[in-house]
């Protein structure tokens, strides 16, 4: 798992490194069971306090990503697959959203933007 993490975000470092993890566990680069690093190791290796990884992988648990097993790590969770579809249109209506602002502050009207979109859809 390659993280890159971007210390002068407004968004603190342990939702960034959330934000990591959820994306991989959604698109199925982390699959259900497989181990987490420990969080000394991950800490160590982002270069950052072992208590924001904790942070991090603890918000995970409380919805619904990680299990934590006490003194075996963490591991991702066995998600039903309501959630990971759910999880994955919540994360495809931010990258949508994301993309429409962009064009928006591009100069693109709402027709051009509909436009493009189904002309992209045709390809």
């Amino acid at each position: 798992m390659h993280i890159i993490l971007n210390h002068t975000s407004m968004v603190p470092v342990y939702e960034q490194l959330m934000g990591y993890i959820k994306s991989a566990i959604i698109r199925g680069e982390l699959r259900p069971g497989e181990g987490l690093p420990s969080v000394r190791t991950l800490a160590a290796e982002l270069k950052i306090s072992a208590l924001t990884v904790k942070k991090a992988y603890d918000r995970l648990e409380e919805e619904g990503f990680v299990v934590t097993v006490h003194g075996k790590g963490s591991f991702v969770a066995e998600t039903d697959s309501g959630l990971a579809a759910e999880a994955r249109r919540h994360e495809a209506e931010n990258r949508l959203s994301q993309a429409i602002d962009t064009v928006l502050a591009a100069g693109l009207t709402k027709e051009e933007i509909l436009t493009l979109v189904e002309i992209l859809l045709e390809d």
